[in-house]
């Protein structure tokens, strides 16, 4: 296959945006490949910018949009409401051939605005990460061994190519349209951040008597608002069907409960069980 993609560009340096840029720098060297990596963050310094060269890899760090933009591969590293917007900015500096990819959380908004604006688009989600925030919580081993989702808006070549890289970085690549990404992360990842929210709130008065069982049910209730305000306001009817689905599932539950029908509690602890099994052998992959 022929190798197209010889320079990214990375528009936000964060957690993921740096991790990223670090695991794709890695995959090059492994695979006798030279990619330049070119990256900005408005929120760096004049010694954010010098770690970030001199400790974390990147290549260049470019301010100017019309050099950034320069980029066979251009991946979008802010909140998913950010990047939707930065895809105006990124249709006026692309060259016709560029490729635009992203790492929100969300894929079906942010894709259906990049086909209304005719750019060539992959939504990318690495299903990775760490408390720490920050590029200098960065490495390339948060990635290793983790699913990264794509969602390319066609089956072309550098959809390939990069789901090449990301199998060279240690990565687990696996293709996805943009509305199933939705439909599937909904279920799986904003229900229990809102199932943790809501945990919290309704144990308000007892969780000083808390043990770790019950911390454990509630880390996500720690993440930050200003992440998931992006997250929900972009797939909320899917959302909305997710929780209105598992409080129907509560009920059922509660109702069991109340009657002391044990052999219904049985037969879903035993599910259970046999489900986090599955996936704690999955986790030691």
């Amino acid at each position: 296959m022929q190798q197209g993609i010889h320079t990214i560009s990375f528009v936000g340096l964060g957690l993921i945006g740096a991790s990223l840029m670090q695991a794709l720098k890695r995959a090059a060297e492994a695979t006798g490949r030279t990619i330049e990596m070119i990256g900005f963050d408005p929120g760096f310094d004049a010694e954010d910018i010098a770690a970030i060269i001199g400790e974390y890899g990147l290549d260049s760090f470019e301010p100017d949009p019309a050099k950034l933009y320069d980029a066979d591969l251009v991946v979008l590293c802010a909140p998913v409401v950010t990047n939707i917007a930065l895809l105006d900015e990124a249709k006026r500096y692309i060259r016709e051939d560029t490729v635009v990819s992203d790492v929100s959380s969300t894929k079906a908004e942010i894709a259906a605005k990049a086909r209304e604006l005719g750019i060539e688009f992959i939504g990318m989600h690495p299903i990775a990460g760490r408390e720490q925030q920050g590029y200098r919580a960065a490495s390339p081993e948060l990635l290793d061994g983790r699913l990264v989702i794509l969602c390319p808006d066609s089956d072309d070549e550098t959809a390939t190519e990069l789901a090449g890289l990301l199998r060279a970085a240690g990565c687990s690549p696996l293709f996805m349209s943009p509305e199933e990404h939705d439909r599937v992360y909904a279920n799986i990842s904003h229900l229990p951040q809102l199932i943790s929210t809501a945990l919290m709130a309704h144990c308000r008065e007892n969780v000083e008597w808390a043990g770790p069982g019950f911390a454990s049910m509630a880390r996500l209730a720690g993440s930050p608002w200003a992440v998931w305000r992006d997250i929900v306001s972009t797939n909320r009817r899917n959302i909305a069907d997710e929780m209105e689905a598992f409080s129907a599932l509560l009920a059922e539950v509660a109702g069991e409960v109340r009657d002391g029908n044990f052999d219904a509690l049985e037969s879903k602890f035993c599910e259970a069980n046999d489900l986090y099994q599955r996936l704690q052998e999955r986790s030691c992959l």
